[in-house]
C-alpha cells in the first residue's frame, strides 16, 4: 500500500516537469498546457469507498481535470489492477477513471 501511494504522489508531483511550458487560467477548475506532457501512473489493489450522502469514491490514475486545453504532444499511460470503487448511499458516486484528461 505504501508503494502504490508512493507511486501516485511520484507520478503527480513528476507530471509538471515534463511539460515544456504551462500556464494557468483564471478559472480555478480550468486547465491549460502548452507543449510537450507525458504521465505514467499505476494503481494496484486500491480500494475507495463512498458511503453516507452525496459522496465521491474514486480512483483516478494519471488524469488532467477540468476546463482541459491541451496543445502539443500528449501521452498518458494509466494502468490500474484489482481497484474498486464502491458507493452506497443516496446520491453517491463511483469511478475507476485509468487516464482520464477532462472531466470533473
Amino acid at each position: 500500500m505504501r508503494l502504490i501511494t508512493l507511486l501516485i504522489a511520484s507520478a503527480i508531483i513528476a507530471s509538471p516537469a515534463f511539460a515544456q511550458s504551462t500556464q494557468r487560467s483564471s478559472n480555478p477548475s480550468g486547465v491549460q498546457i502548452q507543449g510537450n506532457t507525458e504521465i505514467k501512473a499505476s494503481q494496484e489493489n486500491t480500494t475507495a469507498v463512498a458511503v453516507g450522502e452525496g459522496n465521491v469514491a474514486k480512483n483516478t490514475a494519471g488524469a488532467i481535470k477540468g476546463g482541459t486545453q491541451i496543445q502539443g504532444n500528449t501521452k498518458i499511460k494509466a494502468t490500474q489492477k484489482n481497484t474498486t470503487a464502491v458507493a452506497q448511499g443516496k446520491n453517491n458516486k463511483a469511478a475507476n477513471e485509468a487516464g482520464v484528461i477532462g472531466g470533473q
